[in-house]
């Protein structure tokens, strides 16, 4: 390989144009077709038998090419991007300009750099300091969550739906006048408020009594998933079957020894203030150093590449997408039970995205302006801390991880640290 040259093109972008030796790009033709003879049919040769100077005679010279090509441009880019010392946030664009067997291929690459960015004055950053105060409501309203292990659902025979019930009922929709594909149930319940239906489906079912059959008229979100009920009028076909309502136990001692710890309600209530009260101030430092953090955000001077929005968009999607796997949902079922588009979820990540983007361009530069480093220590100690959480190998984390990659992320929360502790909170 050679880089025959490397030129920055735009802000962050630069070109690179590497040479294959005519000797390289034979040895990946051969190793390609070594890989692929098995499954070639060439007249007057058993399958995966016929030489490589029949094979190409029959199918043209380039046969192999395209796979051979395939196989050795990414390490070939990877020493090139190495040898012009190149940061890339992004995989290169790559184009073949010239190929043949005499003078082997060039290849010119399209390469994202990281962006170099300037910040200031990220010492001494004033913010309003965050207070959260515990009220009577909340500890009650904790201890209503309490109250639920002990709840009671009862049947109610003797009046409307109202908000707040669980019903239980059949329904079928029908868009002009012919069903469609996953809109009906039977003995479904449903609790009435909680948003689980599209907009004024449950509002339209308060009202209706046990044995009731009606008609609800809805139209579809114009962003919803299935793009043949987008936007569309519908009427569901509802049958009544069952209102229900959720009876909280009384609270007094008994319950109390029944369901904690405890012995009195008096007991309770101050244990539940308390970690109340210890959250609550959990959350005002994590509030206060949101601000602080959006101090640094909005001190970051640079032009950042759209790519690497972009890129952390599909992490945090890929993140989402891993967090409902347990629970049997895809990221597409999630998208049509929310009636969202791909693009529609990527938006609503976007603006989260930029600030993370951001903010993590900011604290390594910090952590360079600062000479702030992590040691191999401190790096071996945190690999082994990410073995024991998820129950591997010291050598099987290094393997997904580099010991730099983790060195710059502690640089980078010590680069944290340093502004956090020089910040100003009145």
């Amino acid at each position: 390989m050679s880089l025959k040259s490397a030129n920055k093109v735009e802000t962050n972008k630069h070109e690179l144009e590497i040479e294959i030796s005519a000797e390289a790009f034979e040895a990946a033709v051969q190793a390609a077709y070594l890989k692929t003879k098995k499954n070639i049919n060439v007249p007057g040769f058993r399958k995966g038998h016929a030489p490589r100077k029949i094979v190409e005679r029959e199918y043209g010279e380039g046969v192999f090419y395209e796979d051979a090509l395939n196989a050795i441009i990414p390490g070939e880019v990877d020493t090139a991007v190495a040898q012009a010392g190149l940061e890339l946030v992004a995989r290169p664009d790559v184009e073949v300009a010239e190929v043949s067997k005499e003078k082997g291929a060039v290849i010119k690459a399209v390469c994202i750099t990281k962006p170099e960015i300037e910040i200031k004055d990220y010492k001494g950053i004033k913010i309003e300091k965050s207070v959260k105060t515990v009220s009577d409501e909340d500890v009650d309203h904790e201890i209503d969550h309490i109250r639920q292990k002990g709840m009671r659902i009862i049947t109610v025979e003797d009046r409307a739906a109202q908000t707040g019930d669980d019903v239980v009922i059949d329904f079928e929709g029908f868009k002009d006048n012919v069903a469609f594909e996953g809109g009906k149930a039977e003995k479904f319940t449903l609790t009435l408020g909680s948003g689980q239906f599209i907009p004024g489906f449950e509002e339209q079912i308060v009202g209706h009594n046990i044995g009731d059959e009606f008609d609800i008229n809805v139209t579809f979100p114009e962003d919803y998933g299935a793009k043949e009920l987008a936007g569309a009028p519908v009427v569901f076909k509802i049958k009544l079957h069952e209102i229900k309502v959720k009876e909280l136990p009384e609270l007094d001692d008994e319950f109390v020894k029944d369901q904690s710890e405890f012995d009195t309600v008096d007991e309770l209530k101050a244990d539940v203030r308390k970690k109340l009260e210890e959250a609550a101030e959990k959350a005002s430092e994590q509030e206060e150093e949101g601000k602080i953090f959006d101090e640094v955000i909005a001190k970051v001077e640079g032009e950042i590449p759209e790519v690497m929005y972009d890129k952390r968009v599909d992490e945090m999607i890929e993140e989402m997408g891993q967090r409902l796997a347990p629970q049997g949902i895809s990221v597409d079922m999630y998208l049509q039970y929310t009636g969202q588009t791909m693009d529609s979820l990527k938006k609503t990540y976007r603006e989260q995205a930029e600030k993370q983007v951001k903010l993590r361009l900011a604290l390594e530069k910090i952590a360079e302006l600062e000479n702030i480093e992590a040691t191999d220590d401190e790096a071996e100690e945190e690999i082994k801390k990410m073995a024991d959480n998820y129950k591997m190998d010291v050598d099987q984390v290094k393997s997904y991880v580099t010991v730099d990659a983790v060195k710059k992320d502690i640089a980078v929360g010590k680069a944290a640290d340093t502004v956090k502790e020089a910040a100003v909170i009145k």
